[in-house]
């Protein structure tokens, strides 16, 4: 038997595709398939739900999801979190001020070695890859361990989906990319 009490609720946004409106099928479907927990809305023409789901883990809860849309006849792009984060996103995900994470970004307080920034470095608006951050943070004690738990386990489930997404759109270039780079990775 679950033990309830190792619950928690976890919060997020899964990004769908194959629905165009929100009818009483659809919800219906997304009902009996196990989304009683869930919100469906659509925003800018691209459908998705929101969770509320109880698990014992941000893992358990996300693929239980997932697997729940999948079996209303519905696809799931992606989580509803973005890996590329900015300085003020920084701060507002580890609950921390601007103000100190720029400290920590150029080394005039914390322990150094902040992670370098990933994108937009050309344009001066610097980004960072959320996990690398959310790493630095645990490693340093600066954050709890399911900070770090959630944002690796959002990370790997939307590469997961993109991928699959990709070879979707662009079975042959996924093909020939994935050739080429293993080829030279083996040499």
């Amino acid at each position: 038997m679950k033990n309830k009490r190792r619950d928690r609720e976890y919060e997020f946004t899964l990004i769908l595709s194959g629905v165009d409106s929100i009818t009483p099928e659809v919800e219906d479907a997304l009902f009996e398939a196990g989304c009683d927990d869930a919100t469906l809305a659509i925003q800018c023409g691209r459908p998705y739900i929101t969770f509320c789901r109880a698990a014992e883990s941000a893992k358990k809860a996300l693929i239980s999801a997932i697997i729940d849309v999948r079996k209303a006849g519905l696809d799931v792009v992606r989580v509803d979190d973005c890996q590329l984060v900015s300085q003020s996103d920084i701060a507002h995900r580890a609950g921390l001020s601007r103000q100190l994470v720029h400290m920590y970004i150029s080394g005039v307080r914390g322990p150094g070695r902040f992670p370098a920034p990933i994108g937009h470095l050309a344009e001066g608006a610097p980004l960072w890859m959320w996990c690398e951050v959310a790493h630095w943070l645990r490693t340093n004690n600066m954050v709890q361990d399911s900070l770090l738990e959630e944002s690796e386990t959002i990370a790997a489930i939307n590469t997961v989906l993109d991928v699959e997404w990709m070879r979707k759109q662009q079975p042959k270039l996924m093909k020939d990319v994935t050739k080429s780079i293993a080829a030279r990775t083996a040499t």
